[in-house]
């Protein structure tokens, strides 16, 4: 099948990871596809790798003449490339291909991405055949996206509303809170946005409703047993056994930058994770915690965001009294023009405020909170880079340090 046969979509800002998996998903299924970014990234390579052309700059005359236009919220309003009439957003893409498929959408503020890895994992190894478009890096199964001929699993983004676009069979809340601080006033705004999304599903999984799942997994922590539980309860809406599901599962070890392994030097481990919300940073540290056994956890932490560091600096450094020690770097503003006094000092402030004697530095350039962590790793220790920017160049360069 190949719905989209005859359409040419052109996306700005193909590098990332969203749009990325969608590029590839509506090439497969038939469409004439090409894109640009400022930069590039690994996942330019893929797309290139798939006969996917991409553009790295950005500028009017890159869009061909006939192309439908994709963007995402991460695009300014004034790039050059959005002067064309046929201007969609990438919800609204992503709304048509759930459509065209029997769809499970995975929502809510953390988990997504695990979980939607967990859930097209689990059809993967089953032989069904899924189609998925995911948020990140799943090792095992070859990337972020794929447009297998059965269930369609992805992502839906609260950040920019786009969710109560999409319609799937199978809806799926994680968890409820306030992470975008430039679009919701209130963490109830947030819930009754996915309230009125779930309403509209034929079947509903609640995250917060399940325990977390009794079973031994592949990826650590309180906080990925409650997202395979999730998992499973998705699973079993689309009729899969439990059995069978449970008998895979375990075998997920886990998408990109989800406490993922960096490499080890020196009898130090290091690993990347992509938290950037306090709650997310906590269970990270939580579970890193419960790798080490009487060694000690360090963290590279990058903010992601002025609007979120501003309304959660004091939450972001009560997250991080769980580590040892904590670098602190600036601000990764990714689509966010700077804000007056909001840098990542605020989070170091209130770190020092709130566990005194503790370690910690204000180290803007991400050299020089590989440097502070460094000289104090000792074997036995794990270190940890934190955060949803670049802040994971920082593992190759301490384990250089420490070798």
């Amino acid at each position: 099948m190949r719905p989209l046969e005859g359409r040419r979509l052109w996306f700005v800002g193909i590098g990332g990871a969203g749009m990325s998996a969608l590029a590839l998903v509506t090439r497969e299924w038939g469409a004439q596809v090409g894109g640009s970014d400022r930069a590039r990234s690994s996942y330019v390579e893929r797309l290139e790798a798939a006969g996917i052309s991409v553009a790295i700059g950005h500028d009017a005359a890159n869009v061909p003449d006939d192309a439908e236009v994709i963007v995402s919220s991460a695009i300014a309003a004034d790039n050059p490339e959005l002067t064309r009439a046929r201007v969609k957003k990438r919800g609204e893409l992503l709304a048509e291909l759930v459509s065209l498929r029997p769809s499970i959408v995975v929502a809510g503020a953390h988990g997504k991405t695990t979980t939607s890895g967990m859930i097209a994992f689990v059809l993967d190894r089953l032989g069904l055949d899924p189609a998925f478009l995911i948020g990140g890096d799943i090792a095992q199964l070859g990337g972020n996206a794929r447009a297998g001929e059965g269930w369609l699993v992805a992502e839906g983004d609260e950040s920019d509303r786009s969710l109560e676009l999409l319609r799937p069979q199978v809806a799926v809340v994680l968890n409820v809170d306030l992470d975008h601080h430039a679009t919701y006033g209130s963490e109830t705004e947030v819930r009754d946005l996915f309230e009125r999304w779930l309403e509209q599903a034929p079947h509903v999984v609640r995250g917060d409703d399940l325990a977390p799942l009794e079973l031994e997994l592949g990826v650590p922590g309180e906080h990925n047993r409650r997202n395979a539980a999730a998992a499973l309860a998705a699973l079993a809406f689309a009729e899969v056994d439990r059995a069978d599901a449970e008998g895979v599962l375990p075998e997920f070890t886990g998408a990109g930058r989800r406490f993922e392994a960096s490499g080890e030097a020196g009898g130090v481990r290091v690993f990347d994770d992509y938290g950037h919300h306090p709650r997310e940073i906590a269970a990270t540290l939580a579970a890193a915690r419960g790798q080490v056994d009487g060694g000690r956890v360090l963290v590279v932490f990058q903010p992601h965001l002025y609007s979120r560091t501003r309304h959660l600096a004091h939450e972001l450094a009560r997250s991080l009294t769980a580590a040892d020690a904590v670098a602190v770097t600036s601000i990764y503003a990714a689509r966010e023009d700077p804000v007056d006094g909001v840098e990542g000092k605020l989070v170091v402030d209130e770190l020092v405020a709130a566990r005194p004697g503790m370690p910690v530095a204000w180290t803007p350039e991400l050299e020089d909170a590989v440097r502070f962590l460094a000289r104090r790793a000792r074997p036995g220790d794990l270190v940890l880079t934190i955060g949803a920017g670049d802040v994971d160049r920082a593992g190759p360069l301490l384990l250089e340090e420490l070798a």
